[in-house]
């Protein structure tokens, strides 16, 4: 039997090549003869530039950088040196988790060391940039990483540098092709602002920019924004939207991931010229999932946490419905479900580790144990 384990990371305890490797375990223990291999996965969130990394023989790449607060860092991201192709996680430099709790504000945070990274790259010599768009601590519409490209936004005072001063925004400055500060008129440009490589956006969501389900009002929440902040990020994504729009002759406020990463979607798009992809369908194609899935008799896959937002795309749901389209099994061992999420049309199997007496906290304390575990009861099953 071949069996081919293609999990996403239990956010918070095991990156995906750790959840594959113990399943991997778990499964051996049982099923000896078995023909195990392990493919880890992941929806351009967190862990998807590692996830390239070890299926295409990357080399990772530090450069100086600044987090979303404006601290200097060092941030990294992964070269494949045959495509030329910088493989970066905008979290890497704009990420929640550099930021504590008591540190989240809104109004400021922002993008430019995004913009750095992808600056560093095009400085090395790549053809493409491939950036994943999870785990942002920012709500700036781009604001910061074009900044660090060389664009400049006007407002009635002077110079802009907070998201939280967009609504005050009148006017875009940018580099030209020549290097030249120039203003922009309000007629369509037939060429890219800036002679960049190729960008391509990866996420997990496809929420628009701007309204009920856009970056502000949907994800702003859990970024630590009050109400009033919201109100005013939102005003001033409005803002940036029309004001971009009047100036390069786009607007891509509507089109599907405009909202991902606090409006980052967006501005990759109308300052970079990116395309949008699913995370998941990028990855997929990276790692050569299609053809792993052809080989395999049986599929497992499996993420920290199955809820609603795993069924709408993320990688297990991606996995689940391109192994069912190849007429193969697959199963999902998740640390925890949502109550009434069974994932029964998708898997023909879900195991959570946080199940009878085990909580949640307490899965994600005994992560690799647990995951085992599940997976020697996964393969007692077959």
């Amino acid at each position: 039997m071949k069996i081919l384990i293609a999990p996403d990371k239990f956010k918070g305890s095991l990156s995906a090549r750790d959840v594959a490797e113990h399943i991997a375990i778990g499964i051996r223990d049982r099923l000896s003869n078995a023909t195990v291999r392990t493919l880890p996965m992941a929806d351009g969130g967190e862990g998807t530039a590692e996830v390239i990394c070890d299926a295409r023989g990357g080399e990772w790449i530090t450069c100086a950088a600044h987090d979303a607060l404006g601290r200097a860092i060092d941030a990294r991201y992964v070269w494949l040196r045959e495509s030329a192709t910088a493989v970066m996680e905008m979290s890497a430099a704009a990420g929640m988790w550099r930021i504590a709790p008591e540190e989240r504000d809104l109004l400021s945070a922002n993008t430019y060391g995004v913009g750095e990274m992808m600056k560093h790259a095009a400085e090395r010599g790549a053809k493409e940039i491939l950036l994943g768009l999870g785990g942002s601590a920012t709500n700036d519409g781009g604001l910061g990483m074009a900044r660090a490209l060389g664009f400049r936004f006007l407002g009635t005072e002077g110079e802009l540098a907070r998201p939280g001063e967009l609504v005050t925004l009148t006017g875009i400055v940018s580099n030209n092709a020549a290097g030249n500060l120039t203003a922009l008129s309000g007629q369509v440009r037939e060429a890219p602002i800036l002679v960049y490589p190729k960008v391509i956006a990866a996420a997990d969501v496809r929420n628009p920019l701007l309204g009920r389900r856009g970056a502000t009002r949907t994800f702003g929440p859990q970024k630590g924004g009050t109400p009033e902040q919201l109100e005013i990020l939102e005003n001033g994504l409005e803002r940036l939207a029309d004001i971009s729009t009047r100036y390069l002759g786009s607007d891509f406020r509507d089109t599907a991931g405009a909202g991902a990463a606090g409006g980052l979607g967006f501005g990759l798009m109308i300052f970079c010229g990116a395309e949008v992809k699913s995370g998941f369908e990028v990855v997929a194609e990276f790692v050569g999932l299609r053809s792993a899935i052809e080989e395999a008799d049986v599929v497992i896959t499996g993420e920290g946490r199955l809820d609603e937002q795993t069924l709408e795309g993320k990688a297990p749901a991606g996995v689940a419905r391109l192994a069912r389209q190849l007429g193969k099994p697959v199963f999902a061992i998740v640390g925890s479900t949502n109550q009434g999420i069974t994932g029964g049309a998708l898997f023909g199997a879900v195991l959570a580790l946080a199940r009878g007496e085990i909580t949640p906290e307490q899965s994600v304390a005994r992560a690799a144990t647990l995951v085992e575990e599940r997976a020697r009861e996964l393969a007692g099953m077959m």
